[in-house]
């Protein structure tokens, strides 16, 4: 048995980096270090360690042995280190700190990577594309853009995902859960940025510009909806008549014209209706409700085109123009009855006498 040395003496030093031990055995096991000496071997998957206790630890990955347990929460943990640092969750410590913006770590591999904020430095580096981070992790999570690997998957509809955050945040689909809240109005969103974005509503902020015609838009959504004003792009086809929209939803509004899908009732009269703003036209007639309104004589209109059309009254505008003797009409409904006279059509028939006239009016 080595004799130990009173009073911490370290009589045995390292030739070659002059570090100082207390006894021999720790000498010889340090210089291992430096001559990649490493003499115990696991019998399972054969990964080879310079210290017994090394490979004591690295065999409870195999028999699943945790004999460290945590007071507070019952967790177990196959390493001491591992308990120690599990329990700073529960005591709030946080013994790292960062010198530069004195962030506080409970873990030094946490403050390690941290630091890297600071020094700009990243050292993982994709094989691929040459993506380089920060963080290792961060390159594990990126190279699945590569592999196509979907590791986490959804219980309840079976969705995978590339990243355990992704997953995360699918799941509040199936449980509702809406853990952002906005402190003006209380409205709760799913995600983080949905509340950022929903911010702008109070804010005004308008941060996305047209590059074009310097239109301001509070989401990025909105300005690429709205560039395809500029560039015609119609991105959404019918697969029935192939008729082509800018919009998602104008598709979705066009496809009840083929499947007659009417799904906006009147409450008063039970018309229905294939689009919400059809409805909202219609109700109106009920409400009474003219919200165009004349700057000129101050008539008052309860749909916007009705109002185009008695503008023309006071501009003389006159659109529409016959074909055959060049007369023109303020309104289209004028240029349409005007159009009898040529073509000689009588559409409305006396019900007594059975004469047929051109114009409603005849009758």
């Amino acid at each position: 048995m080595e004799e130990k040395v009173q009073n911490r003496e370290k009589p045995y030093k390292c030739d070659v980096c002059m570090s100082e031990f207390t006894t021999k055995g720790n000498l010889r096991r340090h210089m291992r270090i430096h001559t990649g000496e490493k003499p115990y071997k696991c019998d399972v998957c054969m990964s080879e360690f310079t210290t017994k206790g090394n490979l004591r630890r690295h065999m409870r990955i195999h028999t699943g042995e945790k004999p460290y347990k945590c007071d507070v929460c019952m967790s177990e943990f196959a390493q001491k280190g591992h308990i120690r640092r599990h329990m700073r969750i529960h005591t709030g410590e946080k013994p790292y700190k960062c010198d530069v913006c004195m962030s506080e770590f409970t873990v030094k591999e946490s403050l390690r990577n941290h630091l890297r904020i600071h020094s700009g430095e990243k050292p993982y580096k994709c094989d691929v594309c040459l993506s380089e981070f920060a963080v290792k992790i961060n390159l594990r999570n990126h190279m699945r853009i590569h592999t196509g690997e979907k590791p986490y998957q959804c219980g309840v509809c079976m969705s995978e995902f590339a990243q355990e955050g992704n997953l995360r945040r699918h799941m509040r689909i199936h449980t509702g859960e809406k853990p952002y809240k906005c402190d003006v109005c209380m409205s709760e969103f799913a995600l983080k940025g949905n509340l950022r974005n929903h911010m702008r509503i109070h804010s005004g902020e308008k941060p996305y510009q047209c590059g074009v015609c310097m239109s301001e838009f509070a989401q990025k959504g909105h300005i690429r909806r709205h560039m395809r004003k500029h560039t015609g792009e119609k991105p959404y086809k019918c697969d029935v008549c192939m008729s082509e929209f800018a919009l998602k939803g104008n598709l979705r509004n066009h496809m009840r014209i083929h499947s007659g899908e009417k799904p906006y009732q009147c409450g008063v009269c039970m018309s229905e209706f294939a689009q919400k703003g059809h409805i909202r036209r219609h109700m109106r007639k009920h409400t009474g409700e003219k919200p165009y309104k004349s700057d000129v004589c101050m008539s008052e209109f309860a749909l916007k085109g009705n109002l185009r059309n008695h503008m023309r009254i006071h501009s003389g505008e006159k659109p529409y123009q016959c074909g055959v003797c060049m007369s023109e009409f303020t309104q289209k409904g004028h240029l349409r009855s005007h159009m009898r006279i040529h073509t000689g059509e009588k559409s409305y028939k006396c019900n007594v006498s059975m004469s047929e006239f051109s114009n409603e009016g005849n009758t």
